[in-house]
């Protein structure tokens, strides 16, 4: 058909062509694809976050976002598999601590000051919670939500055994015993994913071990003759194992999973239950919010920690050193770090974000409210003890922690391998340089 035109025609159809062609070449080449990596994979945080994105790829039409979610447990396994490979997401989440330390460490993560200190971003932001993810000096990571550790009851046991909040371990141990003698599971625990024995024993360290052993400890600086020698770690480990020997947990803790422990305590079951101040809402939709409350754990009384500490640790992303579009990693960070989808995250989710101000009594609970009044009241964190310490430690603690339970370790055995293993790892550091 062209051949009637003639061959000049042909070239201009051909020219046309090509030139339509290199506009829309133009237009792919101007899309970039930011991947983003968490650990949420429920429902109900999917639907956050997938508005979140789709109200971002209107606002940003040039950036679109591919996201992927794993569950808590396999996260910890495939980030490193990730990071392993080469292949890193643009933007990652990552626990505060250790966690986030050693990808700052390995140069694997961006810092990030720039873009925050000195900022409008730095006001709406809750910057204590920003502290966790710094190392020598530079911001590595942004907090998405802000959580705690609270000892949780069932207010109708405690009306009808005579029992109050208690403020000492002696007060926390007889509270456990007349619950007892009720035939009342005085605390719901789940131990199949030892994570949740480390945060009890975590709380234990922070205030039976004073904190400049801690942190000596944790980072593997101090001398090695010493590291996890402080006799508060025995000790730490022996409480955990009286409330295990004393009956206080339910029957068969290594076999149950958290959440299933957490089912137990809202269906009455169980007095108490120590659980994290991102799981209030859920108890409270199920059981409702005036049927509960909380008291923080008073495990350490008379020991040489901080017995002001709260366990817990803010939430929050990464960026990959190696991203090709930091700018636009930022841009979406910012996004979601915004008053108005900070304000919707708890909303949402019932969870604490760490936007400053997003959580008030319009976005949330009043037993939510009182839980970051609670964190803001406290002196510290203590931050979740599986994150904070080196892998290989962890790899060596949290089994014990489980032998610990069925009889099979004592707390002396397993602080024994864990000074073993603190020492053999920072002789290994020293060497790498």
């Amino acid at each position: 058909m062209l051949r009637r035109y003639g061959p000049k025609f042909v070239v201009l159809v051909v020219l046309i062509s090509l030139l339509i062609g290199g506009i829309g070449t133009s237009a792919a080449q101007g899309q970039v694809t930011i991947r983003f990596f968490h650990k949420w994979p429920e429902p109900e945080h999917m639907d956050y976050y997938n508005w979140v994105i789709e109200e971002f790829e209107k606002a940003y039409p040039n950036i679109k976002i591919e996201m992927e979610a794993v569950a808590d447990e396999p996260y910890k396994d495939k980030i490193r598999v990730v990071m392993a490979s080469g292949d890193v997401p643009d933007i990652f989440f990552s626990w505060a601590g250790e966690f986030s330390w050693k990808f700052a460490r390995a140069g694997r993560a961006l810092p990030l000051d720039e873009y925050v200190y000195g900022t409008d971003w730095e006001n709406d932001l809750i910057m204590s919670a920003t502290v966790p993810y710094q190392w020598d000096g530079k911001l590595y990571g942004l907090p998405m939500r802000i959580n705690a550790k609270f000892m949780v009851y069932n207010k109708e046991h405690f009306e009808k055994y005579g029992l109050s909040a208690p403020t000492t371990w002696d007060e926390f141990l007889a509270v456990c015993a007349t619950l007892k003698e009720n035939k009342v599971i005085p605390i719901a625990f789940g131990n199949e994913f030892p994570w949740a024995s480390s945060h009890y024993v975590g709380d234990f360290n922070a205030k039976l071990v004073p904190g400049d052993v801690i942190a000596a400890d944790y980072l593997l600086q101090g001398e090695a003759d010493t590291l996890f020698t402080h006799p508060g770690y025995v000790e730490a480990l022996a409480r955990f194992k009286l409330l295990n020997d004393e009956g206080y947990f339910n029957e068969g803790a290594n076999a149950l999973q958290h959440s299933l422990a957490r089912a137990s305590f809202i269906a009455g079951r169980a007095g108490m239950f120590y659980m994290e101040l991102e799981e209030f809402q859920q108890v409270a939709d199920q059981m409702g919010a005036d049927a509960f409350g909380f008291f923080p754990f008073p495990s350490g009384t008379g020991g040489e920690g901080d017995q002001n500490l709260l366990t817990g640790a803010p939430d929050g992303f990464m960026v990959s050193a190696e991203t090709k579009h930091p700018e636009e990693a930022i841009t979406f960070l910012r996004f979601m770090l915004s008053p108005e989808r900070g304000a919707e995250y708890v909303r949402m989710l019932g969870i604490p974000s760490a936007v400053a101000g997003a959580v008030n009594e319009e976005t949330a609970l009043p037993i939510v409210v009182a839980g970051v009044e609670a964190i803001n009241q406290a002196s510290g964190m203590a931050l979740w003890l599986d994150t904070d310490i080196d892998i290989r430690i962890v790899e060596v603690y949290l089994p014990g922690m489980q032998a610990l339970l069925t009889g099979s370790e004592s707390p002396e055995s397993i602080m024994a391998k864990v000074h073993e293993a603190a020492v053999k790892i920072q002789a290994e550091l020293a060497q790498e340089g």
